[in-house]
């Protein structure tokens, strides 16, 4: 039922707001060879290398239309929450499992990342699914399991690496399952009695062993992909500030993508882990724990993104269903409703644009439609700013194709540099010699595109061409430049 309904909620209106500047790069890199994707690892986005693949072999198939792009993420979002229900299931009861899958689909960050073509989706399918293994493992452990468990956590890295911080929390639960017994660990396994009272060392170390088997995959595949990640990160992350306080304050509302949503999960969060008891520590911990290690380390170094820690947000759910499992069932239902209902704005806005603040979209299909309405053949195209996160090239090559007009100004594109940006020429005037007319796309609302064009582009422009027609859009302006 939570996957059903999760399904239902994230397919709805998937393909409506058209892809923003983050799945543009999605778009670019899938679509590339995979010589050149391995190429474009080297220079940025490494982390991401391995989603891209994957899309890589998805949009061969499935095609690149947004709902295409998107459609990953719904699926993987549907078993996050078959998974939710799962774990709660195990841990608590069945009716816990069930109330936490549904609040799971209604919070609206799951439609979010649920329609987007990144890999947050998948890191959060497979946070849950190496937890519900870990479980398992625990309870009873064999080899099949802990292979499970070690593919799971292998994915969950390959998938994002932050997503990796999951493990402190499974750590923890291991360490006190093995030491102090399955009731300190919130378990209930006879298995786990057995280990825990052996008074050999080396069955009290029998789980922590496996578990730490279990991790090698993962460290083996993963830490070429940080050491690359590490080189990035200074132009990758550029934009991020350091962590600061009142950044903890405004997660809630962050990874729930829904500020009433957010403090409403966090107040049923909360009453769930003091109904729970013991039972709350491995959802609270894979909480509390990344949460504090990604604000630690994004203190020192840009690092705190709040969509990074959007695989939180299940467990969250599963304590808030252990809160509404106190009551009976209709009412609990009916706290679900009140959720969804409450986050029904938020769900509309991100359906109309995923940009982010939701109130700067980017409208690369409009400006796209001015230039298919106007274009005549021997039109040229040049961009401003270029070099830039809004990917102004990426976003009217994705929706105008071939019937893209020639630009003029790149000397090499992005497959050629292994990278999301092209390169200019480094005296425009030349290569616009012989141009009658020129599309210009510039950032922003402009009433004069022109000068908005800084350095030798802007001089080139002004000298040799007049605004013909100005059409602003929203978050871009086109204008129609003649000779």
């Amino acid at each position: 039922m939570p996957a059903l309904v999760t399904l239902a909620v994230t397919l709805a209106g998937i393909g409506h707001a058209q892809p923003w500047r983050d799945e543009l790069a999605t778009w670019s890199a899938a679509t590339r060879p995979v010589g050149d994707l391995v190429r474009l690892a080297g220079t940025i986005d490494a982390a991401t290398g391995p989603y891209y693949l994957l899309m890589h072999g998805w949009t061969a198939l499935a095609g690149t239309s947004p709902t295409a792009l998107r459609l990953p993420s719904a699926l993987a979002m549907a078993g996050a929450a078959a998974l939710t229900a799962r774990l709660g299931e195990r841990l608590v009861t069945a009716r816990v499992g069930l109330l936490a899958g549904l609040l799971l689909a209604v919070v609206p960050s799951t439609s979010r990342y649920g329609q987007e073509a990144r890999p947050y989706a998948l890191a959060t399918l497979f946070a849950m699914l190496a937890t519900l293994l870990l479980v398992g493992a625990l309870r009873r452990s064999t080899g099949w399991r802990w292979t499970g468990y070690a593919l799971a956590v292998a994915a969950l890295g390959l998938t994002h690496l932050i997503a990796l911080t999951l493990l402190a929390a499974h750590g923890l639960v291991v360490l006190l399952a093995t030491w102090r017994g399955p009731a300190a660990a919130g378990l209930d396994s006879p298995a786990l009695d057995q280990a825990a009272n052996a008074t050999t060392g080396r069955s009290r170390g029998g789980l922590v062993g496996w578990w730490v088997v279990a991790l090698l995959p993962a460290a083996l595949l993963v830490t070429p992909l940080v050491l690359l990640a590490r080189e990035q990160r200074s132009r990758q992350l550029d934009w991020v500030h350091l962590a600061r306080p009142a950044d903890l304050t405004a997660l809630p509302g962050g990874v729930a993508q829904s500020g009433v949503v957010g403090g409403l999960l966090v107040g049923l969060a909360a009453l769930g882990a003091g109904r729970l008891g013991r039972r709350a520590l491995l959802p609270g911990a894979a909480i509390v724990l990344p949460v504090l290690l990604l604000f630690a380390a994004g203190t020192l170094v840009p690092l705190w993104v709040t969509r990074y820690l959007v695989f939180t947000v299940p467990f969250a759910c599963l304590l808030a269903g252990a809160a509404l499992a106190g009551v009976r069932l209709a009412p609990a239902l009916a706290v679900v409703t009140l959720a969804g209902v409450l986050g029904l704005p938020d769900q509309a806005a991100l359906r109309r644009t995923h940009e982010w603040p939701r109130s700067a979209p980017v409208d690369y299909r409009g400006a796209a439609r001015v230039i298919t309405a106007h274009r005549q053949p021997g039109d040229a195209i040049v961009y401003s700013p270029r070099q830039s996160w809004l990917f102004l090239d990426l976003g009217i090559a994705y929706h105008l194709g071939a019937r893209s007009p020639r630009d003029v100004l790149v000397v090499r594109d992005q497959r050629q540099r292994a990278d999301l940006w092209a390169s200019e020429c480094a005296r425009p005037a030349d290569c616009l010699a012989g141009v009658p007319r020129v599309w210009l796309v510039v950032s922003g609302q402009r009433t004069d595109p022109l000068a908005a064009v800084p350095g030798e582009k802007g001089f080139a422009l002004r000298d040799d061409f007049t605004v013909h027609q100005v059409w602003p859009r929203p978050g871009i302006t086109v204008a129609l430049l003649t000779r």
